[in-house]
This record gives structure tokens, C-alpha cells and sequence, in this order.
């Protein structure tokens, strides 16, 4: 089957009876969690995006403390189901200062770890796409949110 285009899908729910588009949103939560947690965000929390990502900083947070940082693969494996659980967060806001927030707050966390980076060419890279990632976003802000940030940044890259 194939799937049809976001504007035919737009068009066929704007005549769709709203009982039925509740249906069909109830339909795509049970098929997939992404669908139901993305749903939770649009329905609870979107209105309060600070609750949103301090919530999603905990959850970055809890991840970190049980990284294994005995051997540098297992730290490894950690840190980057950190990284997509923290893409997740970012992909249901879609907002850039919610991004901003949640990859330096995973930048710090990364760093705080009791782990030698310099030993994996990896994990630095990892760690410096991220500074990128944020650099780039922060260029899409307005300029007194930038200069907030850039020192921010300035501070994580010492």
C-alpha cells in the first residue's frame, strides 16, 4: 500500500466528521508508543513547554545515572540511547529554544560523567556534534536570546 501525501491526508481530515478524526487519533496511539507519547505531548503538555522539558531533563537525567561507567563501550551504548531519547523530546516540540535547552542540558550531563573522552575519537565527535547542533539552532534565535546562549556555549567548550 502506499501512503498518500501529507496535504491529501490534511484534506480528507478536514472533511472527516470530528468523532470519527477522534477514532482515528485513539487507532494510531495503540499501534505505536512514538504515536502515544507524541499525542500526550500535543494534548497535556504543550501548553506548559518549561513542565515539558524540565520533565524530559529528568528523564535525560535518570538515563545518565545508569550509565555504565565501568568499561568506555558500555558508556558508550548509554550515552547514546540518552542522545535519542533527548532527539525524541526534541522531535515532539519542534521548538528551537526546547532543543537548545535539552541538548546543553545533555552536553552537561555528558561531560559530568566520570569517564576520559579523550581516549574515544567517538564519543568526542558525538560530543561536538552536539555544541554544533546547538550552535546552529541558537543562529535561528532572535539576537538577544543568541547572546544569553552563546555565553552558555562559550562556557560548555572551555
Amino acid at each position: 500500500m502506499k501512503a498518500a501525501t501529507i496535504s491529501e491526508i490534511k484534506r480528507a481530515l478536514r472533511d472527516a466528521d470530528p468523532d470519527q478524526i477522534v477514532e482515528y487519533c485513539l487507532r494510531l496511539a495503540k499501534f505505536k508508543k512514538d504515536n502515544k507519547e507524541l499525542l500526550t505531548y500535543l494534548l497535556f503538555m504543550v501548553e506548559d513547554e518549561s513542565y515539558y522539558v524540565q520533565s524530559a531533563k529528568d528523564v535525560i537525567k535518570t538515563q545518565f545515572s545508569e550509565i555504565n561507567s565501568t568499561h568506555l563501550y558500555y558508556a558508550k551504548k548509554g550515552i547514546r540511547k540518552g542522545l535519542r531519547m533527548t532527539n525524541q523530546f526534541i522531535k515532539y516540540s519542534g521548538e528551537k529554544t526546547t532543543e537548545i535547552e535539552l541538548l546543553m542540558f545533555f552536553c552537561e550531563q555528558m561531560s559530568a560523567l566520570p569517564l576520559n573522552f579523550n581516549r574515544s575519537t567517538t564519543m568526542q565527535n558525538l560530543y561536538n556534534r552536539q555544541v554544533s547542533r546547538i550552535e546552529k539552532a541558537v543562529a535561528s534565535l532572535h539576537e538577544d536570546l543568541q547572546y544569553d546562549y552563546q555565553q552558555q556555549i562559550a562556557g560548555m567548550t572551555q
